[in-house]
This record gives structure tokens, C-alpha cells and sequence, in this order.
């Protein structure tokens, strides 16, 4: 903690984007919090259409002015705040979790667990990950999957409390991004697994799974932490563009969706909507880089 706390003195760029951070999860918790409290289920505040006021420009009224349905763009940019960082970390964990797993056992391992886990991994390297989140997403948002996999996939989302194209977003983004993690992982425990402390646990008679995973993993967890941040600010820009073509999230608030109906009234000087969701973006993706050079640094100084 010490390191850390001096790092953060010395670094005023690193801390103001640490600061960032922590106000955009405070925002998120906070919006998450108001959408899970509203017992009577009706329409939230920044849904609410005024058509009197549409376009109307920024005012201490609108801070960031309404959208043509009269919506205030402030709120909706803010309440995108949520969207956007569930789908970051949920699909952070998921190609995280994947990654670690299968290059800590291939790396360990050897044999044909290591042919297998590579072939598996070159595979998925060789798809592009954009059209496989854009096909997934396609599948579970227009109704072209098999009735048997569209009830589990509607089921799977009402119980998670989220639209069935968030929710492709979770698997497609988790489900191709752990490859990189996984070289990287399997690279440092074939290293590891002929240190000195990892022979003697296996001299002491400790089970495989145990040397994995309360001996190697420990060691490498700053590489995951940092490999957490890099998928987190791509899961999100990832996010925008699949919504922004209209196959990703479709009733929640979205930073891709506010740039999408934007973009149709810039010819008519109204600016600030894709102005707003711009910022709100911009912000949180360089603040999430930022954070991530710093734990670079301390985590892994060389």
C-alpha cells in the first residue's frame, strides 16, 4: 500500500485518473441502484419525452440540452454510465477467467493439455472478434436462433436482470477475448513451474490443482489485473460500435445509441448529443487506460 500511495504522490496524472475512475463506478452504482429501487416499474425520469422541448440547445435547465423526443441528453449520457460498465467488467471477468484457467493449465501441464489449449486459442485468434460479437449479437437480437437456445438465452437474461442484447455482448466479448491472456499466462507458468518453491510443493505431496492455483496464480495476478484493464476499456468502445449499427443494446441507455440518433441531426446544427456521449466516453476510456500504465508500473516495475 505504501508503494502504491507514493506512486500516486509522484504521479498527479495517474491519481486524477484514478479519481476519474472511481467517480464513473460511484456513477454507475448510483444509477444501477435508482433503476433496481423503482418498485412501481414505471418509465425512468430520462426516458421521459417532452416533445415541447425537443432540440432544445444547453441550458441550466438541459445542461447538455434534449434529444428530439424532448429526453434530457445530461441524463442519458449519465445513465449509459451503467451500461457501459457492466458490460466492461462482466466481459472483462468472463475472458479473464477464461484465460487465466486454460493457460495456467496448459503451461503447467505440457502434453497434449498444452496441444490442445494452443489449437484452441490459434482458432479463435484467427476469428475477428468484431463480426463474431456482431453475429452473436445478431442472433440473440433478431430472433435467428433455435427456439430451444432463445428460451435458455431469454431465461439467462430475465434472470440477470438485462436485454437479450447486453447480454451478447457479455458472452461475445468475453467468449474471444481471453486469448491474448492465455499466451501470456501459459509463457510465465511453464517459467514458474520449475522454480524452486513450485519442486518443493510437489516434493511435499501437494495436488496439481493446488501448486496452480494457491502458488503459481498468486504470482502472475498482476499480468491478469493489467490484461483486466486493457479488455475493460475495449469491451466498452465495443459496446458502442455494436450498438451504434443498432444489433447491441436497444432499450437501456447507451452511449452508441445517443451517437446513432445524433449523428441524423448534425445536418441541422444539433451537436450536443453526440457531443455529450463523446465526452462521457472519451472520459472513462482514458481514465481506464491511464489507471491501467499505472498499475503497470507498480505491479510490474520492469
Amino acid at each position: 500500500m505504501r508503494k502504491i500511495s507514493n506512486y500516486y504522490l509522484k504521479n498527479k496524472s495517474a491519481l486524477a485518473a484514478l479519481v476519474v475512475l472511481c467517480l464513473y463506478i460511484a456513477a454507475g452504482i448510483f444509477a444501477e441502484s435508482i433503476l433496481f429501487f423503482n418498485s412501481d416499474k414505471t418509465a425512468p425520469f430520462y426516458e421521459k419525452s417532452d416533445m415541447a422541448k425537443a432540440y432544445r440547445p444547453p441550458s441550466a435547465e438541459h445542461w447538455m440540452g434534449t434529444d428530439y423526443k424532448g429526453r434530457d441528453v445530461f441524463w442519458r449520457a449519465f445513465f449509459a454510465i451503467r451500461t457501459a460498465l457492466k458490460i466492461g467488467i462482466l466481459a472483462s471477468l468472463i475472458s479473464s477467467a477464461i484465460g487465466l484457467f486454460l493457460g495456467a493449465v496448459s503451461g503447467y501441464f505440457g502434453s497434449f493439455i498444452d496441444d490442445l489449449v494452443t489449437w484452441l486459442y490459434s482458432s479463435f485468434a484467427a476469428i475477428p472478434t468484431l463480426l463474431f460479437v456482431l453475429a452473436f449479437s445478431l442472433l440473440a437480437t433478431k430472433g435467428f436462433m433455435s427456439p430451444p437456445f432463445s428460451t435458455i438465452f431469454s431465461g439467462l437474461a430475465s434472470l440477470m436482470r438485462v436485454e437479450p442484447g447486453m447480454l451478447a455482448l457479455y458472452l461475445g466479448i468475453g467468449l474471444t477475448g481471453w486469448v491474448g491472456l492465455c499466451r501470456v499466462v501459459r509463457g510465465e507458468v511453464m517459467k514458474l513451474r520449475e522454480t524452486a518453491y513450485v519442486q518443493a510443493a510437489r516434493s511435499l505431496g501437494y495436488r496439481d490443482i493446488r501448486i496452480i492455483f494457491r502458488h503459481i496464480v498468486p504470482n502472475i495476478m498482476h499480468i491478469v489485473i493489467i490484461y483486466f484493464t486493457v479488455r475493460f476499456a475495449y469491451a466498452i468502445a465495443t459496446e458502442v460500435i455494436v450498438s451504434y449499427i443498432g444489433i447491441g443494446v436497444q432499450t437501456e441507455p447507451s452511449w452508441g445509441v445517443m451517437i446513432s440518433d445524433g449523428q441524423q441531426r448534425l445536418w441541422r446544427g444539433v451537436w450536443w448529443e453526440i457531443g455529450a456521449a463523446t465526452a462521457f466516453m472519451s472520459l472513462l476510456v482514458l481514465s481506464i487506460h491511464m489507471t491501467g500504465d499505472a498499475l503497470r508500473d507498480i505491479l510490474d516495475p520492469r
